[in-house]
């Protein structure tokens, strides 16, 4: 049943309704609606510039309709008299086939066609910063391995603290908060859900978390890297497939017993392979989608940072519990993809993630090769596994070449997404930079 969102403003005393959708950027944009328009809005939706976001539109347009939908609404508990609900864009009656949250929701569609139904975790880490974002907030942070540091997680602590109980009255199932692996580097972690659900909790976890930062006078980021030398912001994807969705329901498909072979030692099922297969063999195209930024290349194609480690893959290989590859198997029935960064939109990355998966799955793909080494110190003698891009143009264009991916994700998504993707490269490019001047005016 349909929750009324009229209903739950009355029940909580909401006052107002952030109708929220997200661009092909990952920017979020929202209409601040009172409580007393929202049955309309439910309706037929509140209405934007598409042009005037991130979005492959022009001024000529209609006007985009975003339709709340109910099921992701959510109370802000730091401003409870207003309420957070994503959106979906409609334009004329059809679904803006290009918008994020629509793509996403049309691989689950076809995921669940076949029965199958993915369900995801998350490991969003972030940076807590200075107001003017040029340097960490804590100046005590300064051990050369800071992973797990007890006294640096308690000098933050009020602002770790607010979050998480924030994470528990909303009933997200928060497990544990540490201090990572970059002075002033945090991650928090939450129970996995359908992907959908867990795309919309990643969204308003980005936006709670920024806002909790700004009231204490601080400033977070996801950016994939925004500190040289240091270890940079990922966004680890743990993936596992079932035959019902909803959190704790349903028959894990990619659960078996272990046996004989690189994946069934694992306890990786036969479909749990092919799906891995399906992300092997996509991984440098849908690079273009899980680092979908300039600086993401900083990241993956990092040198050994001040810890001695970058945790982030730039060659296309898999293993079981070794955090040095693309893609580990921790456990039976599930696997985590190390490659997406802080920069990934919530709905976009769920998306790929499915889509190449699924193609795996149709042509019962084979993830390759099982390399149980340390890639920092032994990486050297991987043969016949791709690299990953070295840059976001490397990446569109792999992205571009890949039809079936293409294919999966929607032609009219995918035309959108290079080529604003295309233009925010030619900036770059275009950049006249301090670096230049200092290798190249001399010559």
């Amino acid at each position: 049943m349909t929750q009324d969102l009229a209903n739950f403003a009355a029940e909580r005393g909401v006052k107002y309704f952030m109708i929220s959708f997200t661009d092909l950027f990952g920017g979020q944009r929202a209409k601040l609606v009172p409580t007393q328009a929202i049955a309309d809005m439910q309706e037929d939706g509140a209405g934007f510039a598409g042009f005037a976001t991130w979005l492959d539109l022009t001024p000529a347009h209609p006007d985009m309709l975003a339709v709340p939908d109910p099921a992701s609404v959510i109370q802000i508990p730091w401003k409870p008299e207003v309420a957070w609900v994503a959106a979906d864009c409609v334009m004329e009656g059809q679904d803006v086939a290009q918008a994020p949250r629509n793509v996403l929701r049309r691989q689950i569609a076809e995921a669940a066609k076949e029965g199958l139904h993915v369900k995801t975790g998350i490991e969003a880490e972030f940076f807590l910063l200075t107001p003017d974002g040029q340097q960490i907030s804590d100046p005590y942070d300064t051990a050369a391995k800071p992973c797990y540091d007890q006294q640096a997680i308690m000098r933050r602590y009020d602002v770790v603290r607010e979050i998480c109980d924030y994470m528990l009255d909303l009933g997200w199932g928060p497990y544990q908060n540490d201090h990572e692996d970059a002075n002033g580097q945090f991650e928090m972690n939450w129970d996995f859900d359908d992907a959908l659900v867990t795309a919309d909790k990643h969204s308003f976890f980005k936006f709670m978390v920024k806002s909790v930062a700004e009231n204490h006078g601080l400033r977070a980021t996801f950016m994939p890297k925004p500190i040289e030398g240091l270890t940079g912001n990922g966004c680890h994807v743990h993936v596992s497939v079932w035959d019902a969705p909803g959190r704790g329901k349903g028959k894990n498909a990619f659960a078996a017993e272990k046996g004989k072979g690189p994946t069934r030692e694992l306890g990786l099922s036969d479909q749990g392979a092919a799906f891995l297969g399906g992300i092997m063999k996509h991984a440098s195209a849908l690079a273009a989608i899980t680092n979908p930024t300039v600086n993401s290349y900083k990241r993956i194609n990092a040198p050994r940072t001040m810890s001695g480690a970058t945790w982030a893959p730039n060659s296309v290989t898999w293993t079981g519990n070794n955090r040095t590859h693309m893609v580990r198997v921790p456990g039976p029935g599930r696997f985590e993809l190390r490659l997406p960064d802080g920069a990934a939109n919530p709905y976009l990355l769920q998306a790929v993630v499915i889509a190449a998966g699924m193609s795996g799955i149709h042509s019962k793909a084979d993830p390759g090769k099982r390399w149980d080494i340390d890639m920092y110190a032994e990486g050297h003698k991987v043969e016949g596994a791709p690299k990953l891009p070295l840059n976001l143009l490397d990446a569109l264009r792999d992205y571009e070449a890949d039809d079936e991916l293409v294919a999966m994700m929607g032609k009219e998504f995918s035309q959108a997404f290079l080529k604003l993707k295309r233009q925010e490269w030619n900036s770059f490019v275009s950049h006249f930079s301090r670096w230049e001047r200092e290798n190249t005016l001399d010559i």
